[in-house]
């Protein structure tokens, strides 16, 4: 076996790397500032330790709203500049607006911007050397599939697009039908998979295959002895999942169990009466913005909508219960003469007022008014259409199951997915929703919302 195989960092472990070495390069940034000039407004020691606890705390929660570990934005030498900077002007001006938990204001203005330049430099600094290091290929994942023939080129593009230091450099065919070629992926034939592995220092082997009778014994027998030798072998919906944080729907064909709502959450009345606590003041407080926001929304609705400020739809709520949701209204007058459509990103039936409601996410405020009735929750999938329903639930295994939960004002697909204008899209989404409903928990639902913070302040609504 080879010993030496390539280093690489899991999705989660380059998250917690982030994390940690964001916090440690911006005490030890304060730490050398404080000794090298006369700063001090922050210094760290035994008496004053919380100071330190409070400031890694607002990096960690504000770097979230701004995207500081999206792992897309973290690899990307421009899209993370913007990140720190939003980051550090934030943090520092939190953090100075919290003296009872911080430090009492200092008197000396420079020594704000002290701060704020120690933070900013650290952070800069570290996340250079990321990029520069850390989202290099030197850190890529080696792996093999072990799957049918006709599944290949999908799988390989679905497990590579997700996290970009996972390469797929060949696959097992595990039926008899013709072989698939593929640039960069080559086709190991089941004597030489062992060499393979070894000679090209392969991180992980991944089955993928739905057909048990294409699992020879031969094959069988040379995955148990490379499991045994130390290598890492699972299961391609497994993998999938965490590293996409969906549930691949499309491969349903055996093992439909996988698929239902098992979260413990969904069945925890402590969890339900806490989530429901929460939201009841969500509501409360989002109808007191709304209500503020209403004059003007009134203006802009003469002006630019010229139609009722409110407007209802009927939706699919829990259970299949049918209700009506309440907005602002986006569109012109007799938007649906026709029947109904699916709502496009750049829908010429939106007016130019309701393209602004709509990237700022104004228009969905009179749904906490749903919320409290309790015909909505704040956090669950967004709720269609009856219509779309039906339409959808024909062709797409498992839509129904969106319904066994409330849905949500925001949702994990979301915050994670641009607009959907077709089937394929409600295919994707319909994939986060699962996996919201498999994995529903209070960390989820609060990581939900700082992605839903980070669509309002980067105007990124649809």
């Amino acid at each position: 076996m080879n010993k030496y195989k390539d280093i690489h960092f899991e999705v989660s472990e380059r998250k917690i790397l982030l994390r940690i070495f964001d916090v440690v390069f911006v005490l030890l940034s304060l730490y050398l500032v404080a000794i090298i000039f006369e700063f001090d407004y922050f210094n760290i020691s035994k008496t004053n330790f919380y100071w330190t606890f409070v400031l890694g705390l607002y990096l960690n929660i504000i770097g979230s709203i701004f995207e500081m570990y999206n792992l897309q934005v973290a690899s990307s030498q421009f899209q993370v500049v913007k990140s720190i900077i939003l980051t550090s002007s934030t943090t520092v001006l939190v953090y100075l607006l919290t003296p009872i938990y911080t430090p009492i204001l200092p008197t000396n203005r420079i020594q704000i911007l002290i701060f704020f330049v120690s933070i900013f430099v650290a952070l800069f600094s570290w996340r250079m050397i990321y990029v520069r290091f850390f989202a290099s290929n030197r850190f890529s994942k080696k792996v093999i599939l072990i799957c049918d023939n006709d599944q290949v080129k999908e799988l390989v593009k679905g497990l590579e697009s997700a996290d970009p230091h996972y390469k797929v450099l060949g696959f097992v065919n595990s039926d008899s039908s013709n072989e698939t070629k593929l640039n960069n992926v080559k086709n190991i034939d089941i004597t030489n998979l062992e060499k393979f592995v070894k000679e090209n220092s392969i991180s992980e082997i991944v089955i993928a295959s739905q057909k048990t009778d294409g699992i020879s014994i031969t094959l069988y027998n040379q995955l148990i002895h490379l499991l045994e030798n130390g290598y890492i072998i699972r299961e391609y919906t497994q993998v999938y999942e965490s590293l996409t944080y969906r549930i691949p729907v499309q491969y349903v064909s055996r093992d439909f169990y996988r698929y239902f709502p098992f979260s413990r959450s969904n069945q925890n009345h402590f969890y339900i009466l806490f989530v429901r606590l929460l939201e009841i003041i969500t509501a409360i407080i989002g109808l007191a913005f709304g209500v503020i926001l209403i004059p003007i929304v009134i203006i802009g609705n003469i002006i630019g909508n010229k139609g009722k400020l409110f407007y209802t739809q009927e939706r699919v709520g829990k259970n299949g219960k049918v209700f009506n949701i309440v907005k602002f209204r986006t569109m012109i007058k007799d938007a649906e003469n026709e029947g109904a459509v699916f709502a496009t990103l750049n829908d010429t039936r939106v007016t130019p007022f309701g393209k602004i409601l709509r990237k700022s996410r104004i228009d969905e405020f009179p749904q906490f008014y749903n919320i409290l009735k309790g015909d909505m929750a704040v956090i669950g999938p967004r709720p269609e259409r009856p219509v779309f329903v039906d339409e959808i639930a024909a062709v797409m295994p498992f839509y129904e199951t969106r319904h066994v939960i409330k849905p949500g004002l925001t949702g994990w697909a979301q915050v994670n997915y641009s607009y959907g204008e077709t089937i394929d899209d409600s295919l994707i989404k319909l994939q986060y929703d699962l996996y919201y409903i498999k994995h529903r928990s209070i960390f989820l639902d609060f990581n939900i919302m700082f992605k839903t913070l980070s669509t309002i302040l980067f105007y990124r609504g649809q």
